[in-house]
């Protein structure tokens, strides 16, 4: 009798035993999703049951016992990096786990385009869910004594990050986004510096900054920059006035509705460049590499105006007379 209790013991712990290996396999290769993607965040001091949890809640294809099983065999639990995790359909849990001892964390996305001012930025940040929000209002106005190696006689923000896309990881906070920027700015203008033509007159990189955002607001056309920092740069070596309108607005700050009337043209501010001579005192835009490259390297020739045609491209002449007659055949097509 007791030699058949034993056989029937073992043999239910063989059903038990094979039972438990066919689903170990199942949970080692099936895949924990299909079609759309889940989204996953480990957070500072999650437990292996806390995350067990959290997967189970995504409706994921997951044995929650054998995951953890696996989790511990493979000494995983203790390398989980905190961070938000992209789960996309095919992953079994090994690849799981790799994603989360690895930390290849989701990655957002914010971008600067070229053009931009400051206070774009700004509203760009603040609108942003997956950033940290450190600065207030305050703060973004005094951001650079918050930069670590930031230029402090340069207490203008404007102009001095640079436009691209910034990935980060969620949780980043708007501060560090901007020491990115900054820092990437500060190295392309460096780099830009180190390799400039000969004869400009610039003293500093910043100048030159300043230059390159004017250029950058006159014309979208890569091929014209040149051409348009040529014309800046012959101005400014004869003395006369740059004459340039996204000065002008950028000056009257929220009196701006879209036209220039004749009296914003005269009226003084510190960036109106029809009435001050010289470069305005800081950038008025944040100029890309293209433009930062212009403004060193400008084309050569005798042109000192230029007008828009209308198209996103300029007539330039070397005359006021020529100029004049770009003027009135623009506004003729115009009318």
């Amino acid at each position: 009798m007791g030699n058949k209790i034993i056989r029937f013991i073992l043999l239910i712990l063989s059903f038990i035993g094979g039972w438990l290996s066919t689903d170990y396999q199942k949970a080692w290769y099936q895949p924990v999703i299909f079609g759309e993607t889940a989204y996953l965040e480990i957070e500072k001091g999650d437990s292996l049951d806390r995350i067990t949890e959290k997967l189970v809640a995504q409706k994921l294809n997951l044995n929650p016992f054998l995951f953890k099983v696996i989790a511990i065999q493979q000494r995983a639990i203790k390398k989980f990096k905190t961070g938000e995790y992209e789960i996309k359909s095919g992953l079994t849990v090994p690849g799981l786990l790799a994603l989360f001892v690895h930390g290849k964390t989701k990655q957002h996305a914010i971008t600067f385009p070229e053009g931009w001012s400051f206070i774009e930025i700004q509203h760009e940040i603040e609108r942003n869910p997956d950033l940290e929000h450190t600065l207030s209002p305050a703060d973004f106005d005094s951001v650079m004594t918050k930069l670590a190696g930031a230029d402090l006689s340069v207490a203008k923000p404007e102009g001095l990050f640079f436009p691209d896309t910034y990935f980060f990881e969620k949780h980043t906070s708007d501060l560090s986004l901007l020491q990115r920027a900054y820092d990437k700015m500060q190295r392309v203008l460096q780099q830009e510096w180190l390799n400039k033509a000969e004869g400009l007159p610039f003293k500093t990189p910043y100048d030159v900054l300043i230059l390159a955002s004017i250029v950058e607001k006159e014309t979208a056309a890569v091929a014209e920059r040149p051409l348009i920092a040529g014309v800046f740069i012959r101005r400014l070596e004869q003395n006369m006035l740059l004459q340039t309108d996204p000065t002008v607005i950028y000056g009257m700050g929220n009196s701006y509705h879209g036209n220039i009337k004749s009296n914003d043209l005269t009226t003084a501010t510190p960036y109106n460049t029809y009435v001050i001579s010289g470069l305005p005192p800081t950038p008025i835009a944040m100029p890309g590499r293209a433009a930062i490259y212009a403004a060193l390297h400008p084309e050569s020739g005798n042109n000192i105006y230029f007008v828009a045609r209308g198209d996103g491209t300029h007539v330039f002449s070397a005359t006021l007379k020529e100029h004049n007659l770009a003027v009135d055949n623009f506004q003729r097509k115009k009318k």
